[in-house]
């Protein structure tokens, strides 16, 4: 079999232009989140299979790469269903290994607990701008904290961390899976329809009204229910104060509390004051994965048109491992959309050290490299990043090349020096 020298597909090399972004990028991401209290932790990128395909990843656990059960486990002759031949899989988000994480150190771990976590996970998903099947994830997560604390805390800390990267003019999407609830319910739709009616409602920036009314149609339901549900998001078009407009539509499904929460996470996020970007309630707001029990949040940059981030509650997933529920929220950035972003507008890293190459001549040995070695260390030890190397025969395109990664200056050294 003839060797490959592609990346499977959805999956990527990266180059050192790239890679400098990125960097810069995690560097900012580490420091922001830090000064809101948030430490760093790491988990493996594998999983039991059994945490992975626990019903709470959404359409997410239809995407997991399983991996086969190993040596003396593994027995091809007796086996007959997958869980004979599959013990574990890759990681497909950063949340599920850490609710196993907290669940296996809470004693070792203060109260609320505020945890970073930055990897690369896996989903076998169709590849497309910005959406690969090996992507890093950067989430920050509060757990233990039971008030909409954790959620303005969450939403100031990553939008303070995209206006150090340069985003303006961006949004925060938010809304509660109760309200979601309390709108389907509310309009007749049955309680173990509600997955369905939420996954067609997802589409609505893509289909419309129209597009949504058709599908739910075809999905079986009752006019009567498609019709009143459509009437409330027709109804909240014309309405400054949507969450109160709902709080009267649905006073007997609705509860207050749920309002009430909401406002005041919108209006504490407000009182920043922040012009980079706007909090909105948004009740088409779903969010794929079923685990969440309360708020929701996405990031919308207009220069993607589409999501860049997103999170939510999730109070009942702790519970899943220890049998105790343990209040949890988390956010996460869009990694690789914001570099695919920052990449396509010629992102520049602000305030970098200056880079200087020495092109050695060949020839240039002895007292001669030595000499060039000390000024480079010189250099390097006040702060610049210098790159010695050997000088090519095509020197015009070594320096083209190098400059394409960054390299600002060039000194040359010769045999003869007289050429310098």
């Amino acid at each position: 079999m003839a060797l490959s020298k592609k990346p499977v597909t959805g999956m990527r090399d990266i180059l050192p232009s790239e890679m400098q972004i990125r960097d810069y990028c995690i560097g900012v991401i580490k420091d922001t989140y830090g000064k809101f209290g948030f430490t760093s932790i790491e988990t493996p990128c594998v999983e039991n299979i059994a945490n992975l395909t626990s019903k709470q990843g959404g359409d997410n656990e239809k995407l997991i790469f399983k991996i086969m059960k190993r040596g003396e486990k593994l027995n091809l002759d007796t086996a007959h269903t997958e869980a004979d031949l599959v013990d574990g899989g890759l990681r497909y988000d950063l949340t599920v290994p850490l609710v196993r994480f907290y669940s296996n150190h809470s004693n070792e771990l203060p109260t609320p607990f505020k945890a970073l976590q930055m990897g690369n996970v896996w989903r076998a998903d169709r590849p497309q701008r910005g959406r690969y099947r090996q992507f890093m994830q950067c989430d920050i997560d509060i757990l233990g904290e039971p008030s909409n604390l954790a959620e303005i805390e969450l939403i100031l800390a990553t939008t303070t961390t995209l206006g150090r990267l340069r985003f303006r003019n961006f949004q925060i999407r938010i809304n509660d899976r109760r309200i979601l609830k309390a709108m389907a319910v509310g309009s007749g739709f049955s309680e173990d329809a509600l997955d369905t009616v939420f996954i067609i409602l997802d589409k609505m920036d893509k289909i419309g009204l129209e597009g949504v009314e058709r599908e739910l149609q075809e999905g079986g339901f009752a006019q009567e229910s498609i019709d009143r549900y459509l009437e409330l998001f027709r109804g909240l078009e014309g309405t400054e104060d949507g969450l109160g407009w709902l709080q009267d539509k649905l006073s007997g499904t609705l509860e207050a509390e749920v309002v009430r929460n909401l406002r005041e996470i919108i209006e504490s996020v407000r009182a920043t004051r922040s012009a980079e970007f706007e909090i909105v309630f948004d009740p088409t707001l779903v969010r794929g994965m079923s685990y969440y029990t309360g708020t929701i949040f996405e990031i919308a940059i207009p220069e993607f048109g589409g999501s860049c981030g997103g999170g939510g509650r999730y109070d009942k997933m702790v519970g899943k491992f220890t049998g105790n529920d343990v209040p949890a929220c988390g956010f996460s950035i869009g990694f690789e959309r914001i570099i695919l972003l920052l990449t396509e507008s010629g992102f520049t890293i602000p305030d970098r050290p200056k880079r200087v190459v020495y092109l050695i001549e060949k020839g240039v040995e002895g007292q001669a490299l030595s000499d060039c070695i000390a000024k480079a260390q010189e250099e390097r030890s006040v702060g610049t990043q210098v790159l010695v190397a050997r000088m090519n025969k095509n020197k015009k395109f070594q320096k083209e090349q190098l400059m394409k990664e960054g390299w600002e200056e060039f000194r040359e050294f010769y045999k003869n020096p007289l050429k310098e």
